[in-house]
């Protein structure tokens, strides 16, 4: 091989190096995802449902493998307020451009307060998340997130929720 031809392919090694370079960061990662939605709940316990807004901030530890999820959903029923904040750790498939699938589980700590008297439990979540995404470059979209819930004191409630609304990119 010639220095000529040598250099040649050194210097087609470097050009195809740094256009995957500025490939990848074209389409970078966002820090965190912002979810506002609101949720359902049916307790299979007593039957009774409930409903409220829903917040929840989404960042990915390790790209294709591990999303944490940290969020707080306050559900308002005739029979008082609960509050639920849960970190769920995901597994996320990616199934087309504008669709990705997560599974997860996670703690939850849940406040439920009837009358004048507040109660403190620990609860296991497990959700599946559904997430859209409309346009290529992932700024907005859209995802719905069914859960079962299961508190680990006192009488053991457990319910079904779905949690839906909109996500934010922030990069």
């Amino acid at each position: 091989m010639t220095a000529s031809s040598r250099n040649a392919l050194l210097f087609s090694t470097l050009i195809l190096f740094l256009g995957q370079a500025f490939a990848q960061s074209a389409e970078k990662e966002p820090a965190a995802i912002l979810e506002l939605g609101a949720a359902a709940s049916h307790s299979l316990n007593d039957g009774g449902s409930s409903g409220g807004p829903s917040f929840a901030v989404e960042v990915t530890p390790i790209k294709e493998w591990l999303e944490l999820e940290a969020g707080v959903t306050p559900l308002f029923s005739p029979q008082g307020t609960e509050w639920d904040t849960d970190l769920l750790f995901k597994k996320p498939w990616t199934l087309s451009r504008k669709v990705e699938f997560m599974a997860g589980i996670g703690p939850e700590w849940v406040h439920t307060r009837h009358a004048e008297t507040g109660v403190n439990a620990l609860a296991g979540e497990a959700a599946l998340d559904f997430m859209f995404w409309p346009t290529r470059r992932r700024k907005f979209g859209w995802y719905l997130e069914p859960a079962y819930d299961h508190g680990f004191v006192y009488a053991h409630d457990q319910s079904l929720g779905v949690t839906g609304g909109l996500l934010i990119a922030i990069p």
